[in-house]
């Protein structure tokens, strides 16, 4: 066998023409990098500005710059441009199809900064898109929960601890605990949308440049706060791409939470809420089966958007200062977790939009496990001036009665509740009902329809 023939075979027929088709399959990114294509020209076009006001490039050359990128960005959306692997990236490919439509002044655009500084400003802008359609997504949300919330403030159902029976709640209330959970989310999003928005560009490979450039003019063209104030710093970051899946990582928790609920919630079991046709699917085999399918594959979406993080807090955490060939590893993980987000707050939004609360199911299950003791014993508190520990003892002592007789609290007799405490009189039945326990429910940030209602109101304010 020819030593080509073993170094093919070494290299295995993936690789037929050995180590050169490994080195160009393991180097290139533009099979995932072409998602930044809008990006790379909106900087590059920017930049060819600026080096035209500054006089480091003629008007006519920065003017068939912009002219060419615009024909390539026309090409890309149109699907006709030719993406080449040996180009390696975006950057490459836009430069390499540039100098085919303009000549020499293509050649120009690249003065005063390095593929370090662009892939760094491309991505943050790449990024900084996404935070936006985040913030929007979790909005849209926010407001459909808000919409069934205020359609059942006064729907009672229960409340759980442990997934067990705890205390009476509404509907509206339990609807209101996810606008705040991922209103928070929105903060966190919000919040590192503006941390990032500082510019790369112009810090060029690492140590900025000795050509006269105007960084500031190019971090407003490009609707950034400022420039980066470190050069080192700048083509060295990816805080902005850790804080997006960090955040997005947790929306994604609290998304999974709210889809186990509706899974749950949807089984015959439970028969909490239906959930629509538009969100659910059927079976091969068994047709009386509904599948909360959409809710389920939510709720896998987090698993998905996890590893992303845990893949890039593992890249960069070894990386010494300033660019390293390793950080091409950090878009494909951004790109497969924004895309997982956006779909599973689209499909949530839907099926939040769509589900409809079974009333009276929801009902006879706020009732049941003893929900309203903790009302019993708040009553013995107020009423008989007991110390808290001795009502909950005469009350787990009332609940064991009902418990052996097979009854509710609300149908013990006075009579039995008297063989416990004999100072409670008839008046204890006025909180034994469901809606008598939420409407008491009354403090600030309670279950209690009024006290919901309130804050429906707040929240449709905030998100007019």
């Amino acid at each position: 066998m020819s030593d080509k023939k073993s170094s093919n075979a070494m290299w295995g027929g993936r690789f037929a023409a050995g180590p050169d088709a490994i080195m160009e399959a393991i180097n290139a990114s533009i099979d995932f990098d072409k998602r930044m294509a809008r990006q790379d020209i909106e900087g590059s076009r920017a930049h060819a500005a600026m080096l035209a006001a500054r006089g480091i490039i003629t008007d006519s050359d920065a003017s068939a710059i912009r002219e060419g990128l615009l024909t390539v960005l026309s090409e890309i959306e149109s699907g006709d441009f030719p993406f080449s692997k040996a180009l390696e990236d975006i950057h490459m490919n836009v430069e390499s199809r540039l100098t085919d439509l303009i000549g020499e002044p293509a050649g120009r655009l690249h003065t005063g900064r390095s593929r370090n500084d662009q892939v760094a400003t491309d991505f943050k802008l790449w990024t900084r898109d996404q935070f936006d359609a985040a913030i929007e997504g979790i909005a849209a949300l926010m407001k459909a929960l808000v919409e069934q919330a205020e359609a059942g403030a006064d729907i009672v159902m229960p409340g759980f601890t442990h997934l067990q029976v705890a205390q009476p709640v509404t509907w509206g209330h339990h609807m209101m605990a996810y606008v705040e959970m991922f209103a928070r989310d929105k903060s966190r999003m919000e919040d590192a949308r503006a941390r990032m928005n500082e510019s790369p560009l112009g810090a060029a490979a690492l140590a900025g440049t000795a050509y006269p450039i105007d960084r500031h003019m190019t971090a407003e063209a490009l609707g950034f706060d400022r420039p980066a104030a470190n050069s080192l710093d700048a083509v060295s970051d990816r805080d902005f791409a850790l804080e997006f899946l960090s955040s997005a990582s947790i929306c994604a928790t609290h998304l999974s939470r709210f889809a186990e609920e509706l899974v749950i919630w949807s089984s015959a079991q439970f028969r909490f809420v239906v959930l629509s046709d538009r969100f659910s699917t059927g079976s091969s085999i068994m047709p009386q089966k509904k599948n909360p399918d959409a809710a389920e594959l939510i709720r896998a979406k987090v698993g998905r958007i996890n590893g992303s993080l845990i893949a890039l807090l593992t890249i960069m955490k070894g990386l010494p200062l300033a660019y390293s060939k390793d950080m091409q590893e950090d878009k494909e993980q951004v790109f497969d977790a924004a895309d997982s987000l956006m779909l599973a707050l689209a499909a949530m939004t839907g099926m939040v939009g769509d589900m409809k609360p079974v009333e009276d199911s929801l009902r006879v299950a706020a009732a049941s496990g003893f929900s309203t003791a903790t009302d019993l014993a708040d009553w013995l508190v107020r009423e008989l001036n007991l110390p808290f520990r001795e009502a909950h003892h005469a009350t787990g002592a009332l609940v064991r009665i009902a418990e052996d007789s097979g009854c509710d609290l609300l149908e013990l007799s006075l009579e039995t509740m008297q063989s416990v405490n004999p100072a409670i009189t008839s008046s204890v039945f006025s909180v034994l009902g469901v809606d008598n326990s939420v409407a008491s429910r009354a403090s600030y940030g309670g279950t209690a329809p009024d006290q919901v209602r309130m804050q429906i109101e707040r929240w449709k304010g905030e998100l007019a």
